[in-house]
C-alpha cells in the first residue's frame, strides 16, 4: 500500500484559526510531515489518541484546515496552546525515534555511506576527519609484508663469502662442493680461462686458490703433514723429565729368551695376575723400587726390524740373550747387526749358568769378535751371568738395565700432546679396532683426537698392560686404545691433534701423498723430513758365496774416500739373501748387493713387496763400480743458473681462453716462451715457474726483446700485481761423479 504524507501545520498564536496557518507562508509556521504507515502500535507517539480512533486523514482533508474535536474541558485558550504544544512535541519525538530505528538497521551501510568520501562531501564541511577503514589497514599491511619479503629475499640472493681450505692437491668436484657452487660453472670458468678440465681432474694448490678468490671466497691453504709434525716437534716443553727405558730382548730362540721374559714378569706381579692385555700386546711394565721399565716382546728380529723399517726409534736397551752352553749363533750376530744398526746399546745377559757345561768366558770372547767387549776385558758391555730356571742373578740384570739407562739419561716432555708408536692392530668384535701403542712423548688422555697413519680417531677408552681401564698415559706406558677409525699399521706413529679438524686433516693429507706415490710420513721419518735429503752415507749390506770373497770387497769399498759420501757396510755375511737381509735394507734404506748369491723365494718376494732393488754380481770390480755410481748419486749435482732477461708488468687484463695476462715491458734481455721465470715483488720471490704464454700484438710470439712490450702469462699462476717485476733465467745442471 501506498504511503500517504499528512502536512500538519501548527500555529504558536493560540487566539487565531487553522485556516490562518493553511498557507506554506505563514509567518511563525512549523510543518511537520508525518508518514502514515501501518505499524503494530498505530497509537505510537500518542497522536492519534487526540483525535479519537478515526485515522488523521478522516478527520483533516489534504490543504484545509479543520478545526479538531477536543474535550469540552480543554476549550480555553491556554489548554488549546498547550495541546498544540504537546502534540507537536509528541510528533517531534516519534519523527526522532523512527530516525533512530532507521539508523540502527543501516548501521554498517550508514558507516559506510559516511566514510566513502565524494567530491559534495570533500568540498562541505561535513567532515573534518575522515577516518580509516578498515580494507585500507589491510590493503597497508600487505604491502607492508610484501616489501619486508623482498628485502629478504635480496638478503638470501646476496652472494656467502666462504672460507675455503685448500690442499696441494683437489679435484674439480670437491673445490666446487666447498665452494657450494655448481661443478659446470667451475669448469666453464676454467674453460673460459683456455683450460680443458673434466669432474675429477685433479687441481694445483695455486690455481685452486685463484678460482676460489674469483667466485668470490677466501681461500685457506691447507698445511701439509710435514709442517704440522713440524710444529708439534717444535712446541714441545722444555720442562723434560726421566721416564722409563723401553727394553727389547732378543736373541736365539733356543737361548731362553721367553724363559727370562716370563720370569721378569713373573717376579714383578706379586698377586700373581699378569693381565689379560699382556699376551696381546706384546709389551708390559714392571716397577723394581722406585723404577719402571718397559718391555717389548718381540718374537724374532722381523718385528724389530720392521719397526725400524718405518724410522722408529723405539727400543733404548737390547737385552741380548745368548745360551752360555751353546754360544754365539748366526742369529745370535744378526741380532748384534741390528742393534747396532739401530745404534741402540746392548746388554747381554748369558743365560743357563746353571748347566755344568756351561762357559761364560768363552761366550764373551765369541762376543769380542763382533765388538762387544765386557766390563771385566776393560769394556763398555754390560754382560750378567744368569740362570732363568733357578732366577740367578735376574736381580743383577735388572740392574744392569737401570744403570744403562740412567747413563743413557732418557729425559722427555709429559706435558705436550701424546705421541707414540703402533706396535699392532686388530679388529675386536664387540669393541671395533683397536689399536696397541707405546706412548714416547707427553701425557695420552680420554677424549684426545689423534692421527695414527692414514687413520684418525677421538681417544674412547685407554686399556693398560694390567686389562685395566685408564684415563691417561705417560711417556713408556704401553696401552690399547679405542675409537680409531679403522686398524692401523704396526710401525705407524701416534699423534695427539688439537681438534677433530687437524685431525681430518691431516688424515687427508696423508692420504693424499699416498695417492700421488709418496709414503705417508711417520714419526720414524720426521728427522729426515726436516733435514738435508743428500745422505753423507751410503748404507750397503753385501752377501757373498764364500767369506774369502766377503773380505775382498770390505777392503776394496773401504778404499773408496771422498769428501761429501762414504760407503757403509752395515752388513756383510755369507750365504743367500733372507728375509731378515730385505727387512734390514728398508730400514736402513740399504742398497743390497748379492755376489755369486742368490735370493730364497721368500726374500725375492719380500723384495718386490717392498720394492726393495737387489744387485747381483759375479765380478769384483763390477761392484765396486756400482757402488761408486751410487756414491755418485748422493752428491749434489753443479747448477748454473743464467739470467736471460727482465721485464715490469705495467697492466693485468684478462684474456678469453688465457686467463690473466701480464701487460709487461721487458727492460732487459729477452724473455722466451720456454724460460723459466720468477716474480719479485718488493725485493722478494713470491714465484718460480715457466712461462705458459707469450703475447705480442694479441699474437703468441716464441721471444720478444729489449724495449718491447708484450703480454705473459706465467703457468699456474695468476696473482700479478702491477710494477711486479719478471726475472727469466735458464739453469743448467752438471752431475757429479767420483
Amino acid at each position: 500500500m501506498e504511503n500517504k504524507k499528512i502536512k500538519l501545520t501548527i500555529s504558536g498564536k493560540p487566539n487565531k484559526s487553522f485556516k490562518k496557518f493553511d498557507s506554506s507562508k505563514s509567518q511563525g509556521k512549523k510543518t511537520v510531515i508525518i508518514d502514515n504507515q501501518k505499524t503494530k502500535n498505530p497509537n505510537k507517539g500518542g497522536f492519534n489518541k487526540s483525535f479519537g480512533s478515526k485515522t488523521p486523514s478522516q478527520n483533516f482533508k489534504r490543504g484545509v484546515s479543520t478545526k479538531p474535536i477536543f474535550s469540552p474541558k480543554t476549550s480555553t485558550t491556554t489548554s488549546d496552546f498547550e495541546r498544540r504544544k504537546l502534540a507537536e512535541q509528541r510528533a517531534t519525538k516519534r519523527l526522532k525515534g523512527d530516525l533512530d530505528n532507521k539508523e540502527k538497521k543501516t548501521k554498517l551501510g550508514t558507516k559506510k555511506r559516511e566514510l566513502k568520501l565524494t567530491v559534495s562531501r570533500a568540498l562541505s564541511d561535513e567532515i573534518e576527519i575522515r577516518e580509516r577503514s578498515l580494507a585500507s589497514v589491510k590493503r597497508a599491511r600487505q604491502k607492508e609484508l610484501k616489501n619486508s619479503n623482498k628485502e629478504e629475499n635480496k638478503e638470501n640472493l646476496k652472494p656467502i663469502k666462504r672460507d675455503i681450505d685448500i690442499p696441494e692437491a683437489i679435484t674439480v668436484r670437491e673445490l666446487a662442493n666447498r665452494m657450494a657452487e655448481q661443478s659446470s660453472n667451475v669448469i666453464k670458468f676454467l674453460f673460459g680461462m683456455g683450460v680443458t678440465v673434466t669432474i675429477n681432474q685433479t687441481l694445483a694448490a695455486d690455481t685452486a686458490e685463484y678460482l676460489v678468490k674469483e667466485f668470490g671466497h677466501n681461500p685457506i691453504r691447507e698445511e701439509k703433514a710435514e709442517e704440522i709434525i713440524k710444529k708439534i716437534k717444535e712446541s714441545r716443553s722444555e720442562n723434560l723429565k726421566n721416564r722409563p727405558p723401553i727394553i727389547t730382548v732378543m736373541g736365539h730362540v733356543d737361548h731362553g729368551k721367553t724363559s727370562v721374559l716370563d720370569v721378569l714378569r713373573s717376579a714383578n706381579v706379586v698377586s700373581g695376575e699378569f693381565g689379560g692385555i699382556t699376551q696381546h700386546i706384546g709389551a708390559y711394565q714392571i716397577e723394581n723400587q722406585t723404577n719402571k721399565l718397559t718391555f717389548i716382546d718381540t718374537p724374532g728380529h722381523a718385528a724389530f726390524t720392521e719397526m725400524r723399517a718405518r724410522g722408529s726409534k723405539l727400543t733404548d736397551i737390547v737385552v741380548l740373550v745368548v745360551a752360555a752352553d751353546d754360544g754365539v749363533k748366526p742369529q745370535t750376530v744378526e741380532s748384534i747387526k741390528h742393534a747396532k744398526a739401530a745404534n741402540v746399546p746392548i746388554v747381554v745377559a748369558i743365560n743357563k749358568c746353571d748347566l755344568p757345561e756351561a762357559d761364560p768366558q768363552k761366550i764373551k770372547n765369541q762376543l769380542l769378535e763382533h765388538e762387544l767387549i765386557a766390563e771385566d776385558l776393560s769394556g763398555e758391555t754390560l754382560m750378567v751371568e744368569i740362570s732363568a730356571k733357578t732366577k740367578l742373578n735376574l736381580d743383577k740384570l735388572v740392574e744392569a738395565i737401570i744403570l744403562q739407562a740412567e747413563i743413557l739419561d732418557l729425559k722427555t716432555d709429559f706435558e705436550s700432546k701424546a705421541t707414540g708408536i703402533v706396535l699392532e692392530s686388530k679388529i675386536d668384535i664387540g669393541r671395533g679396532p683397536v689399536a696397541t701403542i707405546i706412548i714416547t712423548t707427553g701425557t695420552l688422555k680420554k677424549g684426545d683426537f689423534f692421527v695414527s697413519g692414514l687413520r684418525w680417531g677421538k681417544i674412547r677408552a685407554i686399556i693398560n698392560d694390567k686389562g685395566e681401564s685408564i684415563n691417561e698415559a705417560t711417556p713408556s706406558t704401553p696401552v690399547e686404545i679405542l675409537g680409531i677409525n679403522g686398524a692401523a699399521k704396526a710401525g705407524d706413529d701416534f699423534i695427539v691433534l688439537d681438534s677433530e679438524k687437524e685431525a681430518k686433516t691431516l688424515s687427508a693429507n696423508r692420504a693424499q701423498e699416498s695417492k700421488d706415490g709418496k709414503n705417508p710420513l711417520t714419526f720414524a721419518t720426521q728427522e729426515s723430513a726436516f733435514t738435508d735429503k743428500s745422505a753423507e752415507e751410503l748404507n750397503l749390506i753385501i752377501k757373498s758365496d764364500v767369506h774369502g770373497s766377503s773380505e775382498a770387497i770390505k777392503n776394496a769399498i773401504s778404499q773408496i774416500k771422498h769428501d761429501e759420501v762414504k760407503p757403509k757396510i752395515i752388513l756383510s755375511d755369507i750365504g743367500m739373501i733372507t728375509e731378515t737381509d730385505v727387512t734390514l735394507a728398508k730400514a736402513s734404506k740399504a742398497v743390497l748387493i748379492a755376489f755369486n748369491v742368490k735370493p730364497s723365494k721368500e726374500a725375492k718376494k719380500l723384495a718386490e713387496n717392498e720394492k726393495i732393488k737387489i744387485s747381483s754380481f759375479n765380478i769384483i770390480y763390477e761392484v765396486l763400480d756400482f757402488i761408486k755410481q751410487e756414491m755418485s748419486g748422493l752428491l749434489t749435482p753443479d747448477v748454473k743458473e743464467t739470467i736471460t732477461g727482465t721485464a715490469q708488468i705495467q697492466e693485468i687484463f684478462k684474456v678469453s681462453g688465457a686467463g690473466k695476462v701480464a701487460g709487461s715491458k721487458v727492460t732487459e734481455g729477452e724473455i722466451t716462451s720456454i724460460s723459466e721465470v720468477r716474480i719479485i715483488r718488493d725485493g722478494s720471490i713470491i714465484y718460480t715457474g715457466k712461462v705458459g704464454t707469450l703475447f705480442r700484438e694479441k699474437n703468441q710470439v716464441k721471444q720478444v726483446s729489449n724495449g718491447q712490450e708484450c703480454g705473459i702469462t706465467v703457468k699456474d699462476y695468476m696473482d700479478f700485481q702491477k710494477n711486479d717485476t719478471i726475472e727469466a733465467f735458464n739453469t743448467t745442471s752438471t752431475e757429479r761423479s767420483i
